[in-house]
């Protein structure tokens, strides 16, 4: 059950705002039920495009920090 605590919104705004609620409960449904595609563990992880290099202080060292050598 959804409540409007404030305001006075207008059917379409109703209608919008209950469109993104369904919505989500679709998509968590979907996850939970595992038919959402898998993410390789560990693809996130922001050491693994540091791994081995070694960087250098120097001009634009921030830049080379994020690629790999």
């Amino acid at each position: 059950m959804i409540k409007v605590v404030r305001g006075n919104p207008t059917p379409e705004e109703l209608a919008a705002a209950l469109a993104v609620v369904q919505a989500r409960a679709a998509a968590t449904a979907a996850s939970a039920a595992g038919s959402g595609p898998e993410v390789p563990e560990g693809w996130s992880d922001p050491s693994r495009i540091a791994r081995g290099v070694r960087h250098r202080p120097g001009p634009r060292s921030w830049a080379r920090s994020y690629w790999p050598a």
